[in-house]
């Protein structure tokens, strides 16, 4: 069984040509008119779906062939077209950057494109570009072009007469500040901290594509029905609930925000239930059996972080307990001895485990990897600008999607188990189920096994 729904998937050649702001504002501009538009985010960026889930009101996950699987994002595609008017999808940097990219994605799903490109400082160079990205591969649909920045009519009309009749102009978007959306040092600034202004900005977006008579072109025959399928062998496929009657507690609040809604499903499928909690305001943790500390922005924090005394002894005491912590990136740099925020002060963090964190201006490191973990390989990514000093010794480290130098170092403390690397929990259940509820025989030769692989790496061996 199919079913049929209309799909867009917003591409471009370069980063910084204003994907996420488009496509917020196209969602809401549709959002405007009734229609229940389901936006997808290609990549494992956690801020841009934060953003244009606030835009589309409906809730953003990500898309990507090789952290989540093809299989996985065909059931998403599917579940999506059930239950919507329209289906957008933002893609990731340029539209044939990374292996998978945005448009083998595209392509595998037979999805039409439009490119977005800031035309400023060009003219019919920009339609030249477009030509050649939407002709780059026979297996993509490239459906049109949105010049953003363009200075006058005049600007637009040299770029609309070069493009061949194939690749028309949809629209061209006048430049201004009204719509731009705020960014920091890893991105975009989280949705909930501004929401009063993104929804300013949302509104001028929309009426900014109204302008530019966007609302007509996306019509028929762009928004022609794509067909979706379901993953039968899916059905087979059930996940044991080995997670039952167990109670894992998440740090959510500003300085820990970074969650795939694929992950908390995960838990529920396997079985267990999550408790949010605020390690900025809370005096302590809820009552839990494993403990998550996901990525975010601690550096931001954290001198709050570091005064919040009772939290602090709280998450101290649970790991003295010997239950089950998971710290991930920002997690990570919470978990170490101090941490030196983007002004350089220090500040003292939990101290669970033997070093210092501190920002690195814009510097950072970034990539695809797979955790070689005792408890089986799990994928994942990483994104951040700081660095740690003064660690252990890695019990193992991130294995590059594509490169056969060392990735992130994995640590492991106790039952502690922190790194850089974000955790994609789809694509190992099983794995996560026995990190976050380790049986003695896992456990005791994780020491073992993990040092094993980590020396492996520094010696130059591929270890999978």
């Amino acid at each position: 069984m199919s079913v049929t729904c209309p799909a867009l998937f917003i591409a471009a050649p370069a980063s910084g040509q204003g994907k996420t702001t488009i496509t917020a504002a196209l969602a809401r501009m549709l959002v405007r008119q009734g229609k229940r538009v389901q936006v997808f985010k290609c990549g494992p960026d956690y801020l841009d779906p934060q953003i244009l889930s606030q835009a589309s009101k409906q809730g953003v996950e990500q898309l990507d062939l090789w952290m989540a699987g093809e299989d996985y994002c065909q059931q998403m595609l599917f579940d999506a077209a059930l239950q919507s008017d329209l289906i957008l999808i933002e893609g990731v940097m340029g539209m044939f950057d990374g292996e998978p990219s945005s448009a083998d994605l595209a392509a595998r799903f037979n999805i039409p494109m439009i490119i977005i490109m800031d035309v400023k400082g060009m003219a019919q160079t920009a339609s030249a570009i477009a030509t050649g990205l939407a002709n780059f591969r026979d297996d993509i649909n490239v459906v049109g072009l949105i010049a953003n920045n363009c200075g006058s009519e005049r600007h637009a009309q040299l770029i609309r007469d070069s493009l061949p009749t194939s690749l028309p102009l949809l629209a061209s978007l006048e430049r201004t500040p009204m719509v731009a959306l705020p960014e920091r040092h890893l991105g975009l600034v989280q949705a909930e901290e501004i929401i009063e202004e993104l929804e300013s900005r949302f509104n001028a977006g929309a009426d900014w594509l109204e302008r530019a008579g966007l609302e007509e072109m996306i019509k028929q025959p762009l928004l022609s029905p794509v067909e979706f399928y379901p993953v039968e062998k899916l059905k087979n496929n059930i996940i044991q609930p080995s997670l039952k009657n167990k109670t894992i507690a998440i740090a959510r609040d500003k300085a820990f925000s970074f969650i795939y809604d694929a992950n908390l499903r995960l838990l529920k499928q396997l079985g267990a239930q999550y408790v949010f909690f605020s390690p900025l305001n809370d005096p302590h943790l809820p009552s839990a059996d494993a403990l998550w500390l996901p990525g975010g922005y601690p550096e931001l924090h954290a001198e709050k972080l570091s005064t919040n005394h009772s939290m602090k002894l709280s998450i101290q005491q649970f790991h003295q307990s010997k239950k089950p912590v998971l710290a991930e990136c920002g997690g990570y740099l919470y978990t170490l001895e101090t941490l030196t925020d983007l002004d350089n002060k220090q500040h003292s963090m939990l101290g669970l485990i033997q070093g210092e964190g501190a920002m690195r201006g814009k510097r950072g490191c970034q990539g695809m990897q797979t955790a070689a973990l005792p408890e089986g390989n799990i994928r994942g990514h990483a994104h951040h600008r700081s660095r740690s000093v003064n660690t252990p010794e890695p019990i193992a480290y991130g294995i590059r999607q594509r490169h056969s130098a060392p990735g992130e170092a994995i640590y492991r403390e106790g039952t502690l188990t922190a790194t850089y690397l974000h955790l994609f929990f789809p694509s190992n259940p099983a794995a996560i189920a026995q990190l976050l509820c380790p049986s003695k025989e896992v456990s005791n030769a994780s020491a073992e096994i993990g040092i094993t692989k980590a020396k492996n790496i520094e010696e130059g061996h591929y270890v999978s």
